[in-house]
């Protein structure tokens, strides 16, 4: 796992074994939150046993997950005496879906054999804020890439968390692309020092607005190409003949999975309107 500090007192943390995926850790006067735990437990310990020993006597106060996403909070369990914090709806699927495809994993994975869901306790609707120590950190909703997304604002230090609603390559599968969309434009309107994204290397302030608007062409055009082919009646596999690269994404970016998430979000936005299409001719028949 690499690490590495954003600010004098905020630390990132880059999987080594699994897609980039980040965590982080805040560090106050009175104790430190840390931001999603990772998927393995190697890593999630290293996480927690380096928090521990710089976070001062007040030790680790929060652990906050931006989603509800297995690479993001299968490493809660470890954090025993701190609080989860994460948005109501991350609960709901951690329960309903975490559970059941946790122990699905575990068949074909023995690095998570001693992993169990943990709960978020504390639940955010629209948005939180906490003050603690010297620092005010702003938690607001962020969804587009998942319906309980959230964002994590530590204001003083102009450091922003913004779990997967940024990413190397921008996913909406499972999400919805507009409210992805929106939820760009909302960060693109802070003044920020350093973006972290969910998978991927840490934004510095100079990167944060070519990034973000990079991000909204490319779901932009993303849906345009995906319109085009339903308007021409083409099949859904004729997409997986459209590159990364030409919609404006490096397809080494994020380790070389650039093409394969691009083709994932061509045919999940493909299904969404065909449903959408499917939907309104039934609506009309009934009219």
């Amino acid at each position: 796992m690499i690490r590495e500090r954003v600010s004098e007192d905020i630390y990132v943390f880059t999987s080594e074994l699994y897609a980039q995926v980040t965590a982080g850790l805040i560090l106050t006067q009175e104790g430190s939150v840390v931001v999603d735990t990772m998927p393995f437990p190697r890593e999630s310990k290293a996480l927690r046993d380096f928090a521990l020993r710089v976070s001062g006597p007040k030790g680790i106060r929060y652990v906050i997950n931006t989603h509800s996403h297995a690479d993001h909070v299968y490493g809660n369990y470890l954090f025993e005496g701190s609080e989860i914090i994460a948005h109501k709806r991350a609960r709901y699927l951690m329960e309903k879906y975490g559970k059941p495809a946790l122990e699905e994993a575990k068949v074909t994975s023995s690095d998570l054999k001693e992993v169990r869901i943990r709960l978020p306790e504390m639940l955010v609707e629209d948005e939180l804020t906490i003050r603690l120590g010297e620092k005010t950190i702003h938690i607001q909703r962020l969804p587009g890439n998942s319906e309980d997304g959230i964002g994590i604002h530590v204001i003083e230090k102009k450091v922003f968390f913004a779990g997967d609603v940024v990413m190397p390559v921008p996913y909406i599968v499972g999400g919805d692309l507009k409210q992805l969309m929106h939820s760009l434009q909302k960060l693109s309107q802070l003044q920020l020092d350093a973006l972290v994204p969910g998978h991927g290397p840490v934004l510095l302030k100079g990167e944060i607005p070519e990034k973000l608007s990079k991000s909204m062409t490319y779901l932009r055009t993303i849906d345009r190409l995906v319109e085009q082919t339903i308007a021409r009646g083409k099949p859904k596999e004729s997409l997986s003949q459209i590159s990364v690269d030409a919609c404006g994404i490096p397809r080494i970016a994020l380790g070389g999975l650039a093409q394969d998430l691009h083709v994932a979000n061509l045919f999940w936005l493909y299904d969404q309107k065909m449903q959408k299409r499917q939907k309104q001719a039934e609506a009309e028949k009934v009219a």
